[in-house]
């Protein structure tokens, strides 16, 4: 096969020329001359066609858990392909992958999250969840129960219905009108917006805000709330402990539907299976994606309750709702496979116990440095804030976005592939990931943050003669 690829030049040249790479600035795209061309990765490293190795601080897109070149995950979608490549999940059919993978993810969820629905990715199953929860209470006989609440910067896909769902001002700013229904409320992010604000009164504000919404809007027409346990795309905003327990309670006074978006949580990241289980809440829907096949096939899931099933069962009829590669038999077995790995190798335990206290402790190192506002971090899940002045959370240039993306640079020069949201570093390396690589992660961090002060000076001239720094 690669006698067939052509050279790097070329490849380049024909990614301007057809590709239309997600997420980017086809300007700057264009301008840079193409993308960078990743080849190969082992472990937790990826190689361009430069031949330039970097630490995947990423894991990918937040997915790969299992960390790159697993063999037995390349056999087991082989052997599927050569048995049943393809067949779809319409018209009472299943294929055995499908079904094992559906038994196997619920017994994961527990929590009376007894069945599963596949997709292809995280922005399809939200669709999903959207319909499922909709549908639920048609059935239920209350039609006018179809406004879901989300946060305010929650990511939950690029779909229609996941921007509209979502709170993410600048998506939002592409491609409307946005479907109807859909209500944000604040996020629980202490360092922006509860900055110096006891733990536990910022808990409570961000969580009543939920019940202000739902009164406001009245209580007979929300159909639901989500939330991701952590929020990622937004910059891993952590939330303070009571926060999660007293949604919940907030959604079960007014008799609402709880969903948690675990296509960044799930699968071990935080340190338990699933964040909602961190969190101690049972949720009545889950969307899961990522970490399910660790990246190595698409596939997508969405948990649903019991009650809701029954709910549907009785209603009868055809829930008509679906994809043509939904619970794709490879996919399923990849998913499966992976699945196995994470429970052979003990990584959500060994995530929890060593890798993850190991990332914190170095994390609270880090959080010395003068341009570090503040270090988090749950399981391998991490973000570090960047501001002008210490001890504040000041930004440089007097708002966001202008500094994460030049320590970004610097870090990825450095031979770490880190993604700046906002002025945040955020930070999700494969599971897999070692003690001394993750030294290394924070050494490169740290390297870069000093080798980025010149260019944020110029950005914030001013505040670099402030005294202190």
């Amino acid at each position: 096969m690669s006698s067939q690829i052509p050279d790097l030049a070329t490849l380049r040249r024909l990614d301007v020329e057809h590709h239309l790479p997600a997420q980017t600035d086809y300007r700057l795209m264009h301008e840079a001359g193409g993308s960078r061309i990743i080849t190969r990765a082992r472990g937790c490293e990826i190689t361009d066609a430069e031949g330039k190795t970097l630490l995947d601080g990423m894991a990918g897109l937040w997915c790969v858990q299992v960390g790159y070149g697993r063999d037995e995950l390349a056999r087991a979608a082989y052997e599927q392909l050569l048995e049943l490549p393809y067949y779809n999940t319409f018209f009472r059919t299943a294929s055995a992958p499908t079904v094992m993978l559906a038994a196997k993810v619920s017994s994961l969820l527990g929590a009376d999250l007894s069945h599963v629905f596949f997709n292809n990715s995280g922005s399809e199953a939200i669709d999903t969840v959207i319909r499922i929860v909709r549908y639920y209470w048609q059935i239920k006989g209350q039609p006018g129960r179809n406004v879901i609440i989300a946060r305010n910067n929650g990511y939950h896909g690029s779909t229609i219905g996941g921007v509209s769902l979502g709170g993410m001002e600048p998506m939002k700013r592409q491609g409307g009108p946005w479907a109807p229904g859909f209500e944000q409320i604040m996020q629980p992010y202490s360092f922006n917006e509860g900055f110096g604000e006891n733990p536990e009164a910022f808990a409570a504000r961000a969580a009543h805000a939920l019940e202000e919404r739902i009164l406001q809007v009245g209580p007979e027409k929300i159909a639901a709330f989500i939330g991701e346990p952590v929020q990622g795309a937004g910059g891993v905003i952590i939330p303070p402990a009571g926060y999660w327990p007293r949604i919940e309670a907030i959604c079960r006074k007014y008799g609402i539907l709880l969903i948690c978006d675990e296509v960044i949580c799930g699968f071990g990241r935080l340190g338990r299976w699933f964040g909602f289980q961190h969190y101690g809440v049972k949720p009545d829907v889950v969307s899961m994606a990522k970490g399910l096949s660790s990246g190595y096939l698409p596939i997508s899931a969405v948990g649903v309750a019991t009650h809701i099933v029954d709910a549907m069962r009785a209603a009868g009829g055809m829930f008509i709702h679906g994809y043509t590669y939904s619970g794709h038999p490879a996919a399923a077995a990849v998913a499966l496979r992976n699945i196995e790995i994470i429970e052979r190798e003990n990584l959500v335990e060994r995530t929890a116990r060593e890798t993850g206290p190991h990332l914190a402790a170095g994390l609270a190192e880090l959080a010395k440095h003068p341009r570090v506002g503040e270090a988090r971090s749950l399981g391998l899940l991490a973000a570090v804030e960047i501001v002008s002045r210490k001890g504040t959370n000041e930004r440089f240039g007097g708002s966001e976005g202008k500094a994460g993306p030049v320590v970004r640079d610097a870090c990825i020069r450095n031979g770490l592939m880190v993604r700046a949201i906002r002025d945040t570093i955020v930070m999700c390396p494969p599971l897999i990931i070692r003690r001394g690589e993750i030294d290394r992660m924070l050494a490169v961090l740290r390297q870069s943050l000093d080798e980025a002060e010149p260019k944020l000076l110029e950005i914030d001239a001013p505040a670099a003669a402030r005294p202190g720094l």
